[in-house]
């Protein structure tokens, strides 16, 4: 069993318009909020979690997966990175073959930058283009340019790295023409991983407030869906192949970290809001946690040698059981359908190959197009199964 490790960096030069994350500007910090210590804040977590685990009789075999999201992580120093990265190998150990990312803000990284990262042990770099469009980037309230995200790119391949975009689509005015600009400007990049997400509005957003008022158009799931098949046909025919319902990649490129969450492997998350998951273990019930929010009182409780979380759960065998069925059908290699013999009939499988939702591999269900543009309904379906 894979063990990964998730390392949340809160900060963002300003917030955009459509974000939700817990993330936080110097403003939203109440000003004066430094980020110049947040490295050793946690390299403190990670030592109050490893005893943790100790206590617990956890013991997890070498880092595979190592990832910094947020936020921007970029807008820390590259030094920052890389001694929470060396942190990690020190606390845990890293695999011989990690794999080594961290998301980028193309605005924040140049070519000193991203080799300072790879000379560091990052293998991996992940940019949020989100559009190649200058006017969806506006109204998606991003700072940088398509030429910010192209110099990222060929400094990563420059340096040795792995890269990959971020792409979303349905933003308020975004024609089907300006979404085949994106995802071939991001085919063009060379790129051998590519995100494509659909836009959520979260209601407490700048964007929510602005489309709840009415001055910007509410995104629509018929064009969001035009959109999805426009990306997966253009994708297809540059060579990356769909892996996960959101995710297309060159063959063997695909993201390892990503791919250990929708197989459910253990992983550490660090940082203010990060989540952690342990299968379960020794008759013991598989556990989730999730750190304190806020980077103060996350801070408050690391400096007094707490595991700083504010809640975890025990997960029951009927909540493993759904799981199992929601990430499994999300991705290529599909959902093991011996798990469930005996509660959920043959005809159901048939009934979804009928209904083009599904197509059986062996005993293994994967998704269709059609099953990815409507994967909740083959999930709904599937639950009341088990009820």
């Amino acid at each position: 069993m894979a063990f990964e490790v998730y390392i949340h960096v809160p900060f963002c030069l300003r917030r955009c318009g459509y974000c939700d994350f817990n993330t936080y500007t110097a403003a939203d910090m109440g000003g004066g909020a430094s980020r110049g210590n947040y490295a050793n804040m946690v390299v403190r977590e990670m030592t109050t979690i490893r005893e943790w685990q100790e206590q617990q009789g956890i013991v997890e075999p070498p880092v595979s997966t190592a990832f910094f999201g947020g936020g921007t992580p970029t807008v820390l120093k590259a030094s920052d990175l890389v001694a929470m990265l060396d942190a990690v190998r020190e606390t845990w150990g890293l695999a011989d073959d990690a794999e080594i990312t961290t998301e980028a803000n193309p605005d924040t990284v140049d070519v000193d930058y991203v080799k300072e990262l790879a000379d560091g042990g990052f293998n991996r770099i992940s940019f949020g283009m989100q559009s190649a469009v200058p006017q969806v980037l506006r109204t998606l309230d991003r700072t940088h340019t398509p030429a910010n995200v192209a110099a990222g790119v060929k400094a990563a391949k420059a340096c040795g790295m792995r890269s990959s975009v971020d792409l979303i689509y349905g933003a308020p005015g975004e024609s089907l023409d300006d979404w085949r600009a994106s995802v071939r400007a991001a085919i063009d990049l060379g790129v051998d991983h590519v995100s494509a997400y659909a836009l959520t509005i979260a209601p407490t957003t700048k964007m929510g407030r602005r489309i709840a008022a009415g001055t910007l158009p509410r995104p629509s799931d018929d064009d969001e869906a035009d959109k999805y098949e426009i990306a997966d046909s253009l994708f297809s025919a540059a060579g990356l192949e769909w892996y996960e319902i959101s995710n297309w990649a060159r063959p063997g490129q695909e993201s390892r970290h990503n791919l250990g969450y929708w197989r459910n492997v253990d992983w550490a998350g660090l940082g203010p809001g990060a989540h952690s998951h342990y299968n379960a273990r020794d008759e013991q019930a598989g556990l989730r946690s999730w750190d304190i929010a806020h980077p103060k009182l996350w801070g408050n409780a690391v400096n007094a040698g707490k595991v700083p979380w504010s809640g975890s759960e025990r997960i029951t065998g009927a909540e493993d059981d759904e799981e199992a069925i929601m990430l499994g059908l999300r991705i290529r290699e599909g959902l093991d359908t011996t798990r469930f013999s005996g509660r959920i009939p043959e005809t159901k499988w048939r009934e979804l190959c009928d209904e083009g939702l599904i197509v059986m591999k062996g005993h293994r269900a994967v998704p269709t197009l059609r099953g990815r543009l409507l994967n909740d309904t083959i999930i709904t379906k599937l639950l009341e199964m088990l009820d």
